[in-house]
């Protein structure tokens, strides 16, 4: 695992048991607790894909957090109050598996940071599985110069920077990009707080289309239609407790089939009422 690709995901709710629920149905996932119970790890085909963990009482709306891997992360945290992050919580050691700590880049993203103690699987790639992260934000400039001061990542212009502006990081050596990120465009709105979007795949067999129509039927929330970007057709969806993700295919398969407005739960101002 090279420092500065992502090496974990997990979601911070107040109601695990929907959110198991829910994510359990949509890709199939299995699940492993820790001993203490205060953990769960969703496992795909047997490998670990993700992890939930409750918190009673949540400011904001649950979310997904992305944590990046370092080789330290005491000097890590270090760095990042230097080039103008903030810590959240420190560096802490968790059951002999590393070290991990969360913070805000400049713009206000919450990011983790993991140290691993011995090497980490994480299912990445194929149905139910990790497949991109993009950091979304109010200043892009500010976010690439912080990820690539910390982690010395090349820049590549992918929009043309001003109505679309998007950047892929890569690191040096390598020809795939780790991460993206995007700068809102004035259809946001102005209260928009900067975020992480997790990218899940769910492949070919299945499709973004009926993989989105399944994840409101769940009792999740549709962001946005299925639509195909160069990336893969994608849709963005809500969970059943609030969290936001992006569903994609990224072999840019459409399936046959078209869903209805009914179906994706379009023009009904309460999806949870019967």
């Amino acid at each position: 695992m090279r420092f500065g690709t992502p090496c974990w995901i997990d979601l911070a709710t107040t109601d695990p048991k929907a959110s198991r629920d829910f994510y359990g149905g949509l890709f199939g996932w299995q699940y492993r607790a820790n001993p203490t119970g205060d953990y769960l790890t969703a496992l795909a085909d047997d490998v670990p894909a993700a992890g939930f963990y409750r918190v009673p009482d949540m400011p904001d709306a649950p979310a997904w957090t992305l944590y990046l891997a370092v080789s330290d992360s005491h000097r890590t945290a270090d760095r990042i109050v230097r080039l103008g992050g903030q810590i959240l919580m420190p560096p802490q050691e968790f059951d002999g598996q590393g070290s991990l700590l969360v913070a805000t880049d400049p713009t206000g993203a919450t990011i983790g940071f993991w140290e691993p103690a011995t090497p980490w699987p994480f299912a990445t790639g194929t149905k139910g599985e990790f497949r991109w992260a993009e950091l979304n934000t109010w200043d892009g400039d500010a976010a690439d110069k912080f990820f690539v001061d910390l982690f010395g990542y090349q820049l590549e212009q992918i929009g043309d920077g001003e109505d679309f502006d998007y950047t892929t990081w890569t690191l040096l050596g390598d020809s795939e990009p780790v991460a993206g990120r995007m700068r809102f465009g004035p259809d946001f709105p102005a209260g928009t707080k900067p975020h992480w979007m997790i990218y899940f795949e769910v492949g070919p067999m299945l499709g973004t289309d009926e993989a989105t129509v399944l994840a409101v039927r769940l009792g999740g929330r549709l962001l946005s239609e299925p639509a195909d970007s160069p990336f893969g057709r994608l849709s963005v969806v809500e969970d059943p407790a609030g969290a936001v993700f992006t569903l994609i295919d990224s072999s840019n398969r459409q399936t046959p089939h078209a869903p209805s407005e009914e179906e994706l739960g379009v023009g009904n101002d309460d999806p949870y009422d019967d």
